[in-house]
């Protein structure tokens, strides 16, 4: 007999909370490895969701083709949140994306502990926030962030600085 998508969720899926202004990759990293949840790679959620490794693209920015309506809503029914509301973690119609380098300020993580999807958008130089540039590497090592789906301790994989302490090296904007 062959189990639907509601209740292998029911069985084993640990639903996780959006944080205001998320970036879908951050959302999809956190909900990745929550516990129950600990889906070791994008594609395996995309198998469960029905739509194979869509989901690798989307943890990096990649939105071309954009996610259909029918995409988030099958995704939507996984997670347990509302396809509107997966909606609010991509860039808005028009606006165009970075894929690279992945961008912070060290000021808003401090305040919410996510990768803001804002940050990728081409036209964001600096956070209006705070009135500082975005990082868009270690300011002490140098190593380039990576995408915000392997964000798991908020910190330099290479010196450990967590990315909340980076603000005091961010000029001004």
């Amino acid at each position: 007999m062959e189990e639907n998508i509601d209740e292998k969720r029911e069985i084993w899926l640990t639903r996780v909370e959006p944080l205001d202004g998320e970036s879908i990759s951050h959302f999809l990293g956190r909900f990745r490895r929550e516990k129950g949840n600990k889906f070791s790679a994008p594609s395996g959620l995309g198998q469960v969701v029905g739509f194979g490794a869509v989901l690798v693209r989307w943890e990096k920015f990649y939105f071309h083709p954009f996610p259909t309506q029918q995409e988030l809503e099958a995704l939507a029914a996984v997670v347990e949140l509302d396809a509107d509301r997966l909606r609010q973690m991509l860039p808005p119609p028009g606006v165009g994306m970075n894929h690279s380098p992945i961008r912070l300020c060290g000021a808003c993580y401090g305040e919410s502990l996510c990768h803001k999807i804002e940050w990728q958008f081409k036209k964001t130089g600096g956070c209006d926030r705070h009135q500082l540039r975005l990082l868009s590497k270690c300011p002490a090592c140098e190593k380039p962030f990576p995408i915000p789906a392997l964000w798991t301790e908020g910190l330099c994989q290479k010196c450990f600085i967590p990315f909340a302490e980076m603000a005091k090296y961010q000029k001004a904007y």
